[in-house]
């Protein structure tokens, strides 16, 4: 697995770099948003640690422009620790957020989460699960995070995927709102639902019809082709 370090800072881009290649992953380094973008255009990498405070763009503009062309995961790594920036990052597409300083046991260790959780890396040698879910002329691929709708791709966030990918478990299933938050968001979910309001909206614009997805008044949402 290639990592994408994106970090203005010498000493810190050194530290981290040296760090995960002690790990035994694959690294490489760019000082501003524009490089991070025209690597990932350029066919790699598997992997992306963003900071945010790069000299020639914001790290959420990157973070928004790379989730709109890849589904590579995201690491944003910044010293803005407050809730809003975690929010921003992780809405626009992050899968994880990590305060500095911090220290490299934890980063591999959320590296390595996230791997797990987006993508195919098989330990036993053994041909991977098909992983993607069918609902009628949409295809969502978990491996790839990938989203089809009648061979068109749709590009989601990260967020926006795991809880289209959740709903397709059993399309036409109505799932509760508390299940879902604590499925796609977090276990121990405190937070007001009308972000799971916001991203269903966004997926029905990018869907192309709000009939994909059936709000149960008093209960919660359901996935099922359009009739």
């Amino acid at each position: 697995m290639q990592i994408l370090v994106v970090e203005d800072d010498e000493a810190v881009a050194s530290g981290v770099v040296e760090g995960l290649t002690r790990a035994g992953f694959e690294t490489a380094r760019v000082g501003t948003g524009s490089g991070a973008l025209e690597a990932v255009r350029a066919g790699g990498p598997d992997f992306v640690l963003l900071d945010l405070g790069l000299p020639d763009m914001d790290g959420t503009d990157v973070c928004r422009a790379i989730r709109a062309l890849v589904a590579t995961p995201i690491i944003v790594v910044s010293a803005r620790d407050e809730e809003i920036d975690r929010v921003l990052a992780l809405e626009l597409g992050a899968d994880d957020y990590l305060v500095k300083p911090f220290g490299m046991r934890e980063l591999i260790a959320r590296i390595r989460a996230v791997a797990r959780r987006t993508q195919d890396y098989p330990a036993d040698g053994l041909p991977a699960p098909d992983t993607t879910r069918n609902v009628g002329t949409l295809s969502i691929d978990q491996r790839s995070r990938r989203v089809l709708l009648a061979g068109t791709e749709i590009h989601l966030t990260a967020k926006e995927f795991e809880l289209l990918y959740y709903l397709a478990e059993e399309p036409g299933a109505v799932f509760q709102r508390s299940d879902i938050l604590r499925a796609v968001w977090d276990t121990n979910w405190y937070g007001t639902t009308k972000t799971l309001d916001a991203h269903v909206a966004a997926i029905r614009k990018k869907l192309g019809d709000p009939r994909w997805l059936t709000a149960v008044r008093g209960v919660g949402f359901r996935l099922e082709v359009p009739q």
